[in-house]
């Protein structure tokens, strides 16, 4: 399989960067169970020019973040996995079972309750954490399984935007989100005329991204589409979207994602924190993550190919399925940030989030242990079939 050397690039950078991402979690649930714990939380709680350290993050330089995945999108559909219908269909029914499946089973427990809104948490797949236990496995990864894991995380993340855009707009000020429209409109026109200096684009996402904040629907939905008004061109490694994309891996991957980890894992655990656990809303969370995830995302897999709207590529099995399944049901960024829009009381996203960083372990190490033996035989499949060759 042909892998371009951007997608190389980006399923590099997920992977160192997911990485730190495990250690900046670590430390910042450690320093927020520390002697240190007021002064760590009070950081982030810090207010600068009427909003906290953390909204800044969350709201300010997460839109870095969606502008990455929505460049990345944008290259998949023009030349990558999702560049024609035989390829696609399959990330995209595996994407669409691993948000319906995961969603049913938390509002099978949380229907009609306070809690219900969070059903959007266990939609999400973690790209950097995902691609980040994927690389552990080392050279045995065939390269349709690195391109089916990226893929499916995209479509995942893209799901999680349009959700978000829908499903978590409390109130709609309806002439901010026309002006933000507007001078996305105004872009395309650029686009249109090959304008391709990135000066501009980047000035009216700015604007873009103001009059979405103050519309009521969420701000980072501007990287995504500001990633989509940049011109994409022939996608050679001159054009704005590819110079641009490629300058975003590694302050994502190194600095944004980190930062997003550090000031929103600071969760201090009470002596009872794990009586948390036991709630319907983080049973949910459990129960979509970890069981939710590999069967929708195998489920609909499956479905697609017996009906014929897709094929399974050559060198992969549904063992191999089986395991992205599970890595899917790392929820992590996305399913925090959702958590953010989704509740308000410090204890539901306290108690969420300890949910989610559990569940993300568990289908994490069940994905890495059953690749690590599906792959582990596909090598000894290798050696037997070159000894065979030899005798």
């Amino acid at each position: 399989m042909k892998v371009t050397k951007l997608f190389n690039d980006f399923f590099e950078s997920e992977k160192a960067g997911g990485l730190i991402l495990l250690f900046a979690t670590l430390l910042s649930l450690g320093l927020a169970n520390s002697s240190w714990q007021n002064s760590y939380i009070g950081f982030w709680n810090y207010d600068i020019g009427g909003h906290s350290i953390a909204y800044i993050i969350n709201d300010g330089l997460m839109a870095i973040f969606f502008l990455l995945i929505g460049l990345e999108l944008e290259r998949e559909i023009y030349h990558g996995e999702l560049s024609s219908i035989k390829n696609a269909s399959l990330p995209i029914f595996a994407a669409i079972g691993g948000m319906i499946i995961p969603a049913l089973l938390f509002l099978v427990l949380n229907y009609g309750t306070t809690t219900q809104a969070g059903a959007g948490i266990p939609m999400a797949t973690d790209i950097a954490f995902a691609i980040g236990i994927l690389s552990l496995l080392g050279n045995r990864v065939p390269a349709s399984l690195k391109v089916f894991l990226t893929a499916l995380a995209v479509m995942d993340d893209l799901g999680a935007i349009i959700v978000i855009a829908i499903c978590y707009t409390n109130s709609l000020v309806l002439s901010n989100l026309f002006m933000s429209l507007g001078i996305f409109g105004v872009l395309l026109v650029l686009n249109r005329w090959k304008v391709r200096n990135l000066i501009p684009y980047l000035i009216g996402g700015v604007a873009m991204w103001y009059f979405m904040l103050n519309s009521g629907v969420h701000a980072t939905i501007t990287g995504v589409l500001l990633a989509f008004a940049i011109p994409f061109g022939n996608g050679e490694e001159r054009s704005t979207s590819f110079i641009l994309q490629h300058f975003l891996h590694k302050p994502v991957a190194f600095f944004i994602l980190p930062v997003f980890a550090l000031a929103n894992t600071c969760i201090p655990l009470g002596t009872n924190w794990q009586e948390g656990l036991g709630q319907t809303n983080s049973l949910g969370i459990i129960l979509g993550l970890v069981v939710g995830k590999p069967l929708g995302i195998c489920l609909f897999s499956l479905i697609g190919v017996s009906l014929g709207f897709c094929a399974l590529p050559i060198d992969l099995k549904w063992k191999h399925i089986i395991g992205v399944g599970f890595l899917g049901g790392i929820g992590f960024t996305m399913s925090i940030f959702i958590t953010l829009l989704a509740f308000d009381t410090n204890e539901t996203v306290n108690n969420s989030k300890i949910a989610i960083l559990l569940a993300s372990f568990i289908a994490g190490t069940i994905g890495f242990i059953w690749l690590k033996l599906a792959l582990k035989k596909r090598d000894d499949d290798n050696t037997f079939n070159i000894h065979e060759m030899i005798n």
